[in-house]
């Protein structure tokens, strides 16, 4: 063998990698579509100074200034006034729920006691379970009521207090995590994305490792149906998955001091409905690769847009109405304000209901494309 270094053999070398990278489309489009992905999910769809967050009002009270300070939240762009609530357990299931971060409370007598120098105060109870989300609107809070302040008293009014403290104010409750504490928010959602990242990775990995150990033809060989197949094999790793989320809510109760004010039970029934939904998905990504390296790359694939877009690593209410419609579609999204609710809140079903459907529909189709999938590989 001629050992001088030839140019000839190494390009032939170089053509055959290239060649072979063509001939691998998953490989190829993660070439092309991570960094594709990365720009897009990066440059428009995370902020961290989320805007146009969902705002609930109780108006006990009308008048001039209220209708002021109103606008002057939704002009600030932070506050979106999406509905008006008839009482405060209203507003307590509204933020129970999730479907909106504040609530404004008008106090019954607001105008009365403003005119009257009494100085009144404002209310607006915020669901602090991620402080990143609503402390720059918080923040802006003072401001407004300057603002108000400058613009409706005014004439006769102007008087009122005019060296000493604002003639009204607005007193802040932040719920569910008072001292904005950010383990709060972390750590229960990690559950989410620990068990997403070992879920997939491991059932993705669950066919394409039978066929290249050559143990595939036992099961094809078998009398038995691509439904009993797919989930046969999911069933060991959902153990593993509880296994995970023991250890996860131990670590966050005696190491982080989460507080956990939900129900146990319903917080191993929802981890378990999201454990098979990561699963299915895992079982459906390894029917679609040819062999372990396209099974890692389409789980990448997969798990790069749930952790960008679920609220776990930016706030979920700051990114574009695209990307929380794709974010709405994933199970981690709905997951995380599940346990948020469970741990945080002490939600029950009634209120849990709303991020339970989803995870269901989204494991049935993912498990009806898995099964079919599977069944072509029978031919």
């Amino acid at each position: 063998m001629n050992n001088t270094f030839s140019l000839t053999r190494w390009w032939a070398i170089v053509l055959k990698e290239f060649l072979q990278l063509r001939r691998d489309r998953i490989t190829f489009a993660m070439i092309i579509g991570v960094p594709i992905i990365q720009i897009a999910l990066f440059g428009f769809a995370i902020n961290t100074d989320p805007k146009h967050l969902p705002t609930a009002v109780i108006a006990s009270d009308h008048s001039e200034f209220t209708r002021s300070f109103i606008a002057a939240m939704r002009n600030s762009e932070y506050f979106d006034i999406v509905e008006t609530l008839p009482n405060e357990e209203a507003a307590r299931r509204a933020l129970l729920r999730g479907s909106v971060l504040f609530v404004l409370d008008i106090p019954v007598g607001f105008t009365r006691d403003l005119v009257k120098g009494s100085r009144p105060s404002l209310r607006i109870d915020a669901d602090a379970t991620d402080p990143v989300a609503v402390s720059s609107a918080l923040g802006a809070l003072p401001g407004l009521a300057q603002s108000v302040l400058q613009k409706d008293m005014t004439g006769a009014l102007s008087g009122i207090s005019p060296s000493g403290p604002p003639a009204f104010d607005v007193q802040v409750h932040k719920l569910y995590n008072p001292e904005s504490i950010t383990q709060y928010n972390i750590v229960p959602g990690l559950m989410g994305v620990i068990l997403t990242m070992t879920m997939v990775m491991m059932t993705g990995l669950a066919v394409t490792r039978e066929r290249e150990r050559g143990t595939m033809e036992n099961l094809l060989a078998m009398p038995v149906l691509p439904l009993e197949v797919t989930t046969g094999k999911i069933v060991p790793y959902i153990a593993i998955g509880l296994v995970q989320v023991t250890i996860i809510l131990l670590a966050s109760r005696y190491v982080f001091r989460v507080p956990i004010l939900g129900n146990m039970l319903t917080m191993y029934l929802v981890a378990l409905l999201f454990i098979a939904a990561s699963l299915a998905v895992g079982i459906m990504l390894s029917s679609l690769a040819q062999n372990q390296l396209q099974g890692v790359q389409l789980t990448f694939f997969y798990f790069l847009p749930n952790i960008l877009l679920s609220g776990f690593f930016m706030p979920f209410a700051g990114m574009p109405l695209w990307a929380q419609w794709i974010g709405n579609a994933l199970p981690l999204t709905h997951f995380n304000r599940l346990v948020r609710a469970i741990l945080l809140k002490g939600a029950g079903w009634a209120d849990l209901w709303p991020n339970v459907w989803p995870m269901l529909v989204f494991m049935v189709v993912v498990m009806a494309i898995a099964v079919r999938v599977y069944r072509r590989t029978l031919d």
